[in-house]
């Protein structure tokens, strides 16, 4: 969905029919230049496609968010997602719109993370990546602060990269692991805290934050939220459904478990929230062909389907020259069904894997009325033309989503009931 900014003002001028998404804060325009689509989104009920287009949006929901943020060269995420999750649940809760700070998050699961590591004998995956469970954990013991008073930014560099820090903290765990000792000294726990405080800044005990003093804790207070009333969901067969299991991926260092329903109950789950003004964290796998986030779409084509555009489809070449196909991200497409087996197979096999995590907060359809979810990523907002959102179809989020967090009383009470969740 690449699209020149500085041809807006040509774009709204041949626009016939402009809808309009209800969220006057995020203000997201969807343009697909480069694949012949323009989608302009500014308040509720309308939509609006670019001439060639085959694809028009109707929007259904969209609930406010904060601005999009970056993650850089980092693996965090689930941290990004997660908060990005709990600042519109902020909001829903009248606790008013701030942004959170990802890394407060990241020092202590890093702080938290190294003393399980040598606790296990180095057996646990120790590195950037984490799970939502990680945050509600975090701030549920350590509280949480505003991105301002917290940046994670001692170098004063634009964008995050922790591929030193990384290096660092994993070398120092193995090394404490590995030394030829008798007994651990005391002094290694305040050496991991002291690189952290290097990399990421010390943790102020109290800040001032819009003309009033806080500590972590007592911010966290102000906000109306309350991490224990927050659930998380999949749908694998492989455990009996209607209980909790710990899902099984490497960055679930803490072991925790979430609730297990069919896949068409996971999904009703997500419309009813999402329809109801809760949005969800979701955490899926991105690793497959019909994922473009430079496109704006993720889908899960039917094999044989056009992906991508030949190097004669553009507008150099002439009808004689090349017969263009149009790809599916250029118009709607026929997708794979999607069954719980096929689902479960792709787990089994390691073709869906905990790949990233991100903020999913609306519903669209088609003009032929299939239905996609609006989803807010950490890359910032130069990587596509969508203002770092996309559109992820529901085929694609039966197939690939992980796990979903969101508040317990988005579900509806009878699955809440089958699920035992009070």
């Amino acid at each position: 969905c690449l699209f020149n900014f500085q041809l807006i003002s040509r774009y709204f001028l041949k626009i016939q029919n402009i809808y309009k998404i209800n969220n006057q804060m995020k203000k997201i325009t969807f343009r697909f230049a480069l694949v012949g689509l323009l989608i302009s989104v500014q308040a509720q009920d309308k939509i609006s496609n670019k001439e060639g287009s085959e694809y028009n949006f109707k929007v259904l929901t969209d609930i406010e968010a904060s601005d999009v943020q970056n993650q850089g060269r980092t693996g965090t995420c689930w941290s990004f997602s997660a908060l990005s999750f709990i600042e519109s649940e902020i909001i829903r809760l009248g606790g008013g719109k701030h942004e959170l700070s990802e890394m407060f998050i990241v020092r202590n699961t890093y702080s938290d993370k190294a003393n399980k590591y040598v606790r296990m004998h180095g057996n646990l995956n120790f590195g950037a990546g984490g799970a939502f469970h990680d945050v509600t954990e975090m701030i549920d013991a350590f509280g949480i602060l505003p991105l301002k008073v917290y940046t994670g930014k001692q170098s004063g560099e634009k964008n995050y990269n922790h591929g030193e820090m990384d290096h660092v903290l994993l070398g120092m765990v193995k090394a404490i692991v590995d030394a030829k000792q008798e007994t651990l000294t005391p002094l290694w726990k305040p050496a991991i805290e002291a690189v952290l405080d290097t990399y990421l800044g010390k943790v102020p005990s109290t800040f001032n934050y819009r003309g009033k003093e806080y500590s972590p804790e007592s911010f966290t207070k102000s906000l109306n939220f309350n991490a224990k009333d927050y659930v998380f969901i999949s749908s694998f067969t492989h455990h009996p459904f209607y209980e909790e299991f710990i899902l099984e991926v490497p960055d679930n260092w803490m072991m925790k478990k979430v609730y297990n329903c069919p896949i068409d109950e996971m999904v009703s789950i997500i419309d009813n929230a999402l329809m109801n003004e809760y949005s969800i964290a979701w955490a899926s796998d991105i690793s497959e062909v019909g994922f473009s986030f430079q496109d704006g779409l993720a889908l899960v084509p039917q094999d044989g389907a056009k992906i991508k555009k030949s190097s004669k489809d553009n507008e150099s070449y002439s009808d004689t020259e090349s017969s263009k196909e149009i790809t599916v991200f250029e118009a709607p497409c026929e997708e794979k069904k999607i069954t719980q087996e096929i689902r479960q197979l792709a787990f089994d096999n390691y073709e869906t894997t905990d790949d990233h995590g991100m903020h999913m907060t609306g519903i669209v359809e088609d003009q032929k009325g299939k239905k996609y979810y609006i989803i807010k990523n950490s890359w910032g907002t130069n990587y596509n033309d969508c203002d770092g959102y996309f559109y992820a179809s529901e085929a694609y989020v039966k197939y690939k989503t992980m796990d979903i967090m969101l508040h317990k009383n988005a579900i509806p009470k009878k699955l809440r009931k089958k699920l035992n969740i009070d």
